[in-house]
């Protein structure tokens, strides 16, 4: 089935929910970390009952509770609340302890909810909510990392571009075990994020297990507020545009356009979008975005709800006449894939960088009859223009890049000093930044040697540091801010570099 959401009269996504809907999510991570990390994520959506078919809000309803009254999903039956009033009496009465009745009962949501299965799907409690609600608004404060709960363990989906997280090196995919001490295996979402935020100015001392490596680090995050701008833009050489899209949040759509209105008024010969480690954000805000560059009656995405088949959604656009490239990594989640399918699909755009994250499901938030709780909840897929599911698997690129290395280096543990002949995971990765700097450590196996030991030396020299060529902790720190300084130079951007000569025809161009 086709059906034009763009149009007059049609209210999108958003006609897909029922009137205790509040929001429409598409998220990349469960829930924003430190203060929602992802914050810009939300859509309000009204309560009206729109005649949209299939999916008007009443007739949907009437017909979810048919089916799932006729599958005995209606609600609770007499007998499963009777079981639950059991267990709460006998805990109120017989427990060992007082325990607070709120929070017995948003436990059993929480396990309604975590039963699923879904890293997307979960109950906040009150406060979870007002964090959520906070995020929604797009201010917040925290370390600026969106999050995600999978097996029981909370990972990251993306830093937040300029964040404490970014700052302190923090990547997709890194694991957080434990904040200030505190373990977080097995926690409720809810309450991990809860122990990543606070007031702006105080320190979270993170351990981080990342990917391809066997020992955990501790690295150190200093909580600020975050007010994400969500859209940046400028010309680069030879009437090529860049606009950079960190989120898609409530005006994201409105930025976009009023940048890419100013480019295209001085003449655009090409444009970079760069959506790296953008988490993901509102539905119908990347479907606004991506809809000038695709023709129109060209899908944009399909959705596919429970008993039904795939929707197509088709622009009303009118294309472009100049080449566009989209910039992408694992840290592009969810609405940042949604752009990339469609322009890759739709638009013939050329996708430079690495495969995205992985993430295709819509989520809508509860929040009727919760008493200031809130519930998420993944109610679709979707699907690229041509109908593939990238979910788990991403979408690779045309043109694969890997950033240099510096851009992922992992961070020292800074435990002490770094012996000469010993070999270790802080001996390898000081090495790595030795070299990614232009020193020359001479190996880059974990080896601490002479020639690491020179290369040391000469760091040292240029840093004004004492040269001894131990790397001592002045030393270790010193290190990690030239790196931090090196990649927030952007002149070193290989993956720019790569989209921009493909836009011009080299490797990879779309004609």
């Amino acid at each position: 089935m086709n059906r034009n959401r763009m149009g007059k009269g049609k209210r999108g996504v958003a006609a897909v929910m029922t009137a205790a809907l509040s929001t429409v999510l598409l998220l990349g991570g469960a829930l924003p970390a430190g203060a929602q990390a992802g914050q810009p994520d939300t859509l309000k959506s009204s309560d009206s009952r729109s005649s949209a078919a299939p999916f008007s809000a009443s007739s949907r309803k009437t017909e979810l509770r048919k089916e799932e009254a006729s599958k005995g999903n209606a609600g609770l039956t007499k007998e499963e609340l009777q079981r639950l009033n059991t267990v709460m009496e006998l805990i109120q009465r017989q427990y060992y302890q007082s325990v607070d009745r709120d929070k017995l009962v948003s436990g059993a949501l929480s396990g309604m909810m975590e039963a699923l299965g879904d890293p997307y799907s979960t109950y906040m409690d009150v406060k979870a909510a007002k964090q959520f609600s906070e995020a929604v608004e797009g201010a917040f404060g925290g370390v600026g990392a969106e999050v995600a709960s999978e097996g029981g363990k909370l990972v990251i989906v993306a830093p937040i571009k300029g964040s404490p997280a970014e700052k302190a090196g923090l990547a997709a995919k890194d694991v957080i075990l434990s904040v200030n001490g505190v373990g977080l295996s097995g926690m409720p979402i809810s309450e991990a994020v809860a122990k990543l935020r606070g007031p702006k100015g105080s320190k979270a001392e993170l351990v981080i297990l990342r990917a391809g490596r066997s020992t955990p680090f501790s690295v150190q995050v200093v909580r600020a507020e975050i007010d994400v701008e969500t859209v940046y833009a400028k010309r680069l050489d030879r009437g090529i545009g860049l606009i950079e899209i960190r989120q898609f949040s409530l005006n994201t759509a409105e930025r976009f356009a009023a940048e890419l209105d100013r480019l295209e008024k001085g003449g655009l010969k090409g444009l970079v979008i760069d959506v790296r480690n953008n988490p993901g954000g509102i539905l119908p805000v990347v479907e606004g975005i991506v809809q000038p560059f695709v023709p129109k009656g060209k899908p944009i995405l399909q959705i596919e709800q429970r008993g039904h088949a795939a929707e197509k959604v088709l622009s009303e656009g009118s294309g472009k006449d100049y080449p566009v490239a989209v910039l992408m990594n694992k840290g592009s989640a969810s609405a940042s894939e949604i752009l990339a399918g469609a322009l890759k699909e739709s638009a013939g755009a050329v996708l430079v960088g690495e495969t995205s994250f992985g993430k295709g499901t819509v989520q809508v938030s509860y929040d009727r009859d919760l008493e200031g709780g809130l519930v998420k909840m993944t109610i679709a897929k979707w699907l690229t223009p041509g109908g593939t599911w990238i979910h788990r698997a991403g979408i690779k690129p045309d043109l694969a890049v890997k950033p240099p290395v510096l851009y992922t280096a992992s961070r020292l543990t800074r435990s002490g000093i770094i012996a000469a002949d010993t070999i270790s995971e802080d001996a390898k990765n000081l090495q790595v930044m030795l070299q990614g700097l232009g020193y020359k450590p001479g190996r880059l196996d974990g080896y601490y040697n002479s020639s690491t030991a020179d290369a040391v030396r000469e760091f040292q020299k240029a840093s004004g540091l004492k040269a001894s060529g131990r790397a001592d902790l002045p030393t270790q720190e010193k290190l990690e801010a030239a790196v931090q300084a090196w990649v927030r130079s952007g002149e070193h951007d290989a993956q720019l570099e790569a989209a921009v000569k493909a836009l011009q025809g080299g490797s990879g161009a779309r004609k």
